[in-house]
């Protein structure tokens, strides 16, 4: 049965926070027509500090600021479901809310984005050729990797994670904090000559409408239509990007993931979003999670974490970062044994530190 009136969906304000709660809107739209789904744009005190004199002093930003304000209005009755980007919302829920479907996750990998060397000569001085080591060039040729970053690179992010990920495997390499959304971060690599590269999750991206040549450009998805291109502003032009595997670059936890967030007990909302749930998914980041809980949940160490369903086996691999040094571990169980397999590895490893 119909409720009778609009369904409201929490959703931030920002460009991937639209994209994405657009999507879910779209999905219980079709398979609901006889309902009416609205979104509520809520603005976040993450999102305020991002656009605060704060975002530059590269102190990171804890989680939950950009998901407390949506949970509020669920709480307070002003909404009825928020769309989070799991990998932002705490591991720890407030008391009479719970997650209610994992949409099919995203590509989890990284991208290791910098400037097309030869299109920025060519801006700078038109007239001039260029030739590989010319002092003029400030950026780089396609394929680009971390190893061929050069001696004292500088990256710029303001995870804990990447910044751990990147000195662990380049020491030598300058980490630098960056924040605003999406296209605020690629307007900053393309103008500031003080960074070398940045790193973006895969998933957003393609969220936004973009993805990358066979030549590596960052370019509009070919593969929209004209009026899905036309929702999101092209990317700049003169930025290429390399897609870090998870075997070399290890995600976040919940990278990728969409996550459903109701209150606790209401059917009416949970029967109708249960269809947006993705099995797979939802025991890989459960496991994930479990993991980082186990671990502390918001601790100070920084923590990379993957899950992903082989077969019948659910395999989790992490990571967590300790003065520079990455200790990796990772474990198997059954898919249904998701909690059990994350907890489990957080007490091995645990007990590996206090040893």
């Amino acid at each position: 049965m119909s409720l009778n009136r609009p369904i409201l969906i929490a959703t931030r304000g920002s460009a991937l926070a639209l994209a994405q709660s657009r999507q879910v809107q779209y999905r219980l739209q079709v398979a609901f027509p006889g309902e009416r789904f609205e979104l509520e744009v809520i603005r976040t005190t993450g999102d305020a500090l991002q656009t605060s004199a704060l975002a530059d002093t590269g102190t990171p930003l804890p989680k939950g600021l950009f998901t407390k304000e949506l949970e509020l209005a669920l709480l307070e009755g002003r909404a009825d479901l928020a769309v989070h980007s799991l990998k932002d919302l705490p591991t720890e829920l407030p008391e009479g809310l719970t997650l209610g479907a994992i949409c099919l996750r995203a590509d989890v990998r990284e991208v290791l984005l910098y400037r097309d060397g030869v299109r920025v000569v060519a801006e700078k001085n038109p007239v001039a050729d260029w030739t590989p080591g010319s002092k003029e060039r400030s950026g780089f040729g396609p394929g680009l990797s971390l190893e061929d970053l050069p001696e004292g690179a500088v990256v710029a992010t303001s995870s804990t994670r990447r910044s751990a990920l990147v000195k662990a495997l380049r020491p030598d390499m300058s980490v630098v904090p960056i924040r605003g959304n999406v296209g605020t971060r690629l307007s900053k690599l393309l103008r500031d000559d003080g960074i070398d590269a940045t790193l973006l999750a895969a998933a957003g991206l393609t969220r936004l409408g973009f993805d990358l040549s066979p030549k590596g450009a960052l370019r509009a998805d070919y593969r929209l239509s004209p009026a899905q291109r036309g929702m999101f502003d092209p990317p700049p032009e003169g930025i290429l990007g390399t897609i870090l595997e998870p075997e070399e670059f290890l995600p976040a936890v919940g990278q990728g993931a969409v996550a459903l967030e109701i209150r606790a007990g209401d059917s009416e909302i949970g029967s109708r979003i249960k269809i947006l749930n993705h099995f797979n998914t939802q025991q890989a980041v459960l496991a994930e999670r479990s993991f980082l809980r186990g671990m502390g949940g918001g601790c100070q160490s920084p923590i990379a974490g993957y899950a992903r369903v082989v077969g019948h086996q659910l395999q989790l691999r992490v990571a967590v970062f300790r003065d520079g040094v990455g200790r990796y571990e990772e474990d198997k169980a059954p898919v249904r044994d998701a909690e059990r397999l994350g907890s489990r590895l957080a007490e091995r490893v645990l007990a590996m530190a206090r040893s």
